[in-house]
């Protein structure tokens, strides 16, 4: 892949996806194609087929998912389930079938088993039962590794399938249902900020261990294995490092700058208690996570305060954009 190729990055608007476009665009690559949901719509195989054809794609980032944290996944798995085996099956035929170069898809680590040995090695994967609470997701997301394993092995596609860690950054969905660990302790801490509450209560007990990549270190990382990655094997992409929700939660009121207490509600349910990745295959290549947790806190802040994240009016649009 070099500077002039042209690159499709499937979700550009997203976490992942803005990301990858910021960083391709620093690196002087100039021929990158995206589309928005209303130009594209990732459900309809015969409308990605013509878009393929059309923009003469050679490189596919598949960034594009549907995603959200235990509350979102429990309360919506059809949801979840068909929209994302859909983006797998059509962007991946769809490359299959326009011979396209190399495809990178973007598996996630909730997808490893729920007891998994620590840290998870890639090896692990379908080693036993999904944590209940995101089945519906994992399967899709399998699906779409297994994909990319099959068409490699019928077809001869350079098809590879990369298991990111937790990811957070600009761009990030700060839903206040829906949205993941980190940008929901950002809203409810900045939120209890304003109302001056006493308290801010998480889910669960504190005590699972999650890993946090910030999303810029990982778009480094995908830019690498798009360039030197040649195997069928999925492969890890994280920190290596855990932390306790406690350890996080009062990390993100340190930068928010709430000055009440923490209280954890133990009716809630923890998810899977430890979830951190073995990457010593993506280091072997030359890549390690360059930015600490409390920076990237602030810049994911810093961008939700400069983008009117919490207004009512951004609040009432993402809940909309949901339903």
């Amino acid at each position: 892949m070099n500077k002039n190729s042209r690159v499709y990055i499937a979700g550009h608007q997203g976490l992942v996806g803005s990301s990858l476009v910021r960083t391709l665009k620093a690196k002087g690559f100039t021929q990158l194609v995206t589309a928005s949901r209303s130009q594209l719509d990732l459900l309809d195989q015969r409308a990605v087929n013509q878009f393929f054809e059309k923009n003469e794609i050679e490189y596919v980032f598949v960034a594009a998912a549907k995603v959200g944290g235990i509350l979102a996944n429990s309360s919506f798995p059809a949801d979840f389930i068909y929209e994302n085996l859909s983006i797998a099956t059509h962007l991946i035929q769809a490359s299959y079938k326009n011979k396209i170069k190399k495809l990178l898809y973007l598996g996630s680590s909730c997808i490893y088993p729920k007891e998994c040995p620590q840290p998870m090695k890639e090896e692990y994967l379908l080693s036993g039962p999904l944590e209940p609470t995101n089945e519906a997701y994992a399967i899709a997301k399998i699906a779409g590794l297994k994909l990319c394993e099959f068409y490699r092995s019928q077809y001869g596609q350079d098809f590879i399938a990369v298991m990111p860690t937790n990811l957070y950054g600009p761009f990030d969905n700060f839903h206040p249902q829906n949205s993941h660990v980190l940008p929901a302790l950002i809203r409810r801490f900045h939120e209890a900020k304003i109302n001056e509450a006493k308290n801010v209560v998480v889910w669960g007990s504190g005590k699972p261990i999650r890993e946090l990549l910030y999303v810029d270190d990982l778009a480094e990382a995908l830019l690498l294995l798009m360039q030197k990655y040649q195997s069928g094997e999925v492969i890890n992409v994280g920190t290596g490092l855990g932390l306790t929700i406690s350890e996080i939660a009062n990390q993100v009121k340190e930068v928010v700058g709430f000055s009440g207490k923490i209280i954890f509600d133990k009716t809630k349910p923890d998810g899977t208690l430890k979830k951190v990745l073995n990457i010593d295959k993506v280091t072997a290549l030359g890549w390690r996570p360059r930015t600490k947790l409390k920076e990237g806190i602030e810049n994911s802040y810093q961008w939700a305060l400069e983008n009117n994240i919490f207004s009512p009016k951004v609040t009432r649009k993402l809940q909309t954009q949901a339903a």
